[in-house]
């Protein structure tokens, strides 16, 4: 027997001829409780952060059909190639507004594959490893982000009073925009404090300070 023989055998023996609808349906059914653990789990990770419901469902369709391609692909060698000729040409074009989201898709993806192979003990393994340390991540604080000051003077000599007052009363500044007019000053500083109320009092009593708006941003939105 040639080489040539032995990789065709080996090849041909690696394609499950005898699917059956038992066997379809347990790898549904497997598929699908790891699919709502995932929905359960993305759940309760983004709750604080960019959560979409119909993102949240799509995952579980999408381990599903993962799960009948990979079972399909082992049913016929014809239908593996003509499914990996398909799947080429697919583009998707939907953008993925949080790396978290995507970190979710492909394991929504690896799910269907496991579960397709019917490796469920490993998918199972996986996906509470998975978790467990997500939610480890996820308990570690933030660093604190830093403030925006932005300061309205209708006296442009003002600045100088506003550094004063930010040396004594932040751990960093920064002055990252001015905007003078014949009528003021506008600025915007970047700025780290403990005592974010004691500072504005302070700012908002400088002479000629208009107005003082601190605000803080961390690049996330919560509702």
């Amino acid at each position: 027997m040639s080489v040539r023989d032995v990789l065709k055998n080996s090849f041909l023996n690696q394609i499950n001829t005898n699917v059956s609808t038992m066997n379809v349906l347990i790898v549904l059914l497997a598929t699908a409780i790891l699919g709502v653990y995932l929905f359960f789990v993305y759940r309760m990770i983004c709750k604080k952060a960019f959560y979409s419901k119909s993102f949240a469902i799509s995952l579980v369709v999408i381990a599903l059909v993962t799960s009948i391609i990979i079972v399909t692909i082992q049913s016929s060698v014809v239908i593996s190639l003509g499914m990996v000729g398909a799947l080429s040409i697919v583009r998707f074009r939907t953008a993925i507004k949080e790396p978290m989201d995507l970190a979710f898709l492909f394991w929504a993806i690896s799910i269907g594959i496991i579960c397709g192979a019917g490796l469920y003990e490993i998918a199972l393994e996986g996906s509470l490893v998975i978790t467990i340390i997500m939610l480890l991540l996820y308990l570690i604080p933030n660093v604190q982000p830093a403030l925006l000051l932005l300061v309205n003077s209708t006296d442009l000599k003002v600045e100088e009073a506003i550094e004063d007052v930010l040396k004594k009363g932040t751990r960093y500044y920064k002055v990252k925009s001015r905007n003078m007019t014949s009528v003021g000053i506008d600025m915007i500083i970047e700025l780290k404090t403990k005592d974010e109320a004691d500072l504005i009092q302070k700012i908002s009593a400088i002479e000629k300070v208009e107005s003082a708006t601190l605000m803080a941003h961390d690049g996330e939105i919560t509702y």
